[in-house]
């Protein structure tokens, strides 16, 4: 059975060798010359003693025709034989018995040969390499004495997070140019595309890898260039409102108003709506007040500009305004907007003040504020089942004594200000965000 399988291998491979197994072209000569054999088979023998892996071949010519014998290392070296015996005359065809050989010794010597002539290359090239070596440590060192000289860099970037990122393309360029220089000097300039190249795959490979780190640190850069913020300003990003307090390679901390950092990626906040509060002066607060749908609106809409005009921290430029907005459920709403200056007042204490003055100043002309909650009372008779004050009808109020404004100074912002630097002097947490920077 065995050996069935081993004749059906044979003839399977052996047809397929002797497609591929090139026969010499042309005519072939009528008469037989013996003597024109032995020349043919002196000149193969002459030219199989010069190559290196042939010495075990035998060649004998009968009629012109070829027969090789013997083994060799390797498949292609017996293959390579018919390329030479067929670019030779009198050739008419070319029998090929060479054998690949188990001889773990002559199949190993090549390759000992091979190592022992490159080991003798390389210790030839020693001083060379040295030199190659030496002037690669050369240029590299200048790259790294350039990029720590602080002047040049730091004037060219915006920020020393740019300038960091500028030294390290001058030691990667420095870094190249040794290497270049020393595979020159080398004569193997050929290898410099090779490790360019795998270079390349890994970076690719890294980069697909780590896109979210490398999507965090590009949104750095340009922040930084563009600061869209700077530190201490009131911002809202996603719906998170809070004080800056730096910009990191990775994120954007923000100090809320209830005192929790906020941790927000560079990604998002490159790609989302910021609101910054803090970029003008000027920062308007509007409330909601509902009056008696008895009462005269043109009145009350009036009287509502004029107190948030006369209170002391409200600014006449731009002006306050009131509308009318809506009719509501047991009232008829206002809309009442005034303006403040942010550095010196707090916006939430001087909306709360203003609510309260205007308040007070339609109840002392008698217009009722009514509470437009709603109760469900079941009423069965009797004063103590009477519908609650809120459910009747709207009377006017007795008219009350006007009331003073009280102070609104921001104090709870100069608290989060200190809070806000404490975190900023920390010499452990760099920041990108200058105070003197471009912002956009």
């Amino acid at each position: 059975m065995i050996r069935a399988l081993i004749l059906l291998l044979c003839l399977s491979v052996g047809p397929a060798f002797a497609q591929t197994t090139p026969q010499p072209q042309g005519t072939i000569a009528v008469e037989d010359s013996a003597s024109q054999d032995a020349a043919i088979a002196m000149r193969i023998r002459g030219i199989l003693n010069e190559l290196d892996g042939y010495q075990g071949i035998t060649v004998t010519v009968s009629s012109g025709i070829v027969t090789l014998r013997g083994t060799t290392i390797d498949t292609p070296q017996a293959a390579r034989l018919n390329d030479i015996v067929s670019r030779i005359a009198g050739v008419v065809a070319i029998e090929n018995e060479v054998a690949e050989t188990t001889d773990l010794v002559a199949r190993l010597n090549p390759a000992v040969d091979r190592f022992r002539t490159r080991l003798s290359q390389g210790v030839a090239l020693l001083p060379l390499a040295a030199v190659a070596l030496f002037a690669f440590a050369i240029v590299f060192i200048a790259g790294i004495l350039l990029a720590r000289m602080r002047r040049p860099l730091d004037r060219i970037a915006p920020n020393a997070f740019i300038a960091n990122i500028y030294r390290q393309i001058l030691r990667m360029v420095f870094f190249v140019s040794g290497l270049v220089i020393a595979l020159d000097i080398l004569g193997a300039t050929a290898l410099l595309g090779t490790i360019l190249g795998a270079a390349g795959i890994v970076g690719l490979a890294i980069g697909f890898a780590v896109r979210d780190t490398v999507e965090n640190f590009i949104a750095s850069i340009m922040l930084s260039i563009r600061q869209p913020f700077r530190p201490n300003d009131i911002v809202e990003i996603e719906g998170d409102v809070g004080k800056v307090i730096r910009l990191t390679s990775r994120a954007t901390i923000l100090l809320s108003f209830d005192g929790n950092h906020i941790r927000i990626p560079n990604a998002t906040v490159f790609k989302s709506r910021i609101v910054n509060y803090s970029t003008n002066e000027e920062r308007r607060y509007d409330f909601q007040i509902g009056v008696a749908s008895d009462g005269d609106l043109e009145q009350v809409r009036d009287l509502a500009e004029q107190v948030v005009a006369d209170l002391p921290f409200s600014l006449k430029d731009p002006a306050p305004m009131t509308w009318i907005d809506r009719i509501g459920d047991g009232a008829i709403i206002l809309v009442v907007t005034g303006w403040i200056d942010q550095r010196k007042t707090s916006l939430a204490r001087a909306k709360g003040e203003a609510i309260r003055m205007v308040k007070s100043a339609i109840e002392a002309e008698g217009i009722e504020v009514p509470d437009t909650t709603y109760r469900i009372q079941l009423l069965g008779g009797g004063e103590e089942n009477a519908p609650p004050p809120a459910m009747r009808k709207a009377q006017l109020v007795p008219k009350q004594q006007p009331i003073a404004a009280e102070d609104v100074e921001d104090t709870s912002q100069a608290s989060l200000d200190r809070l806000v630097e404490a975190e900023r002097n920390d010499p452990e947490t760099p920041d990108l965000l200058t105070d003197d920077g471009l912002t956009e």
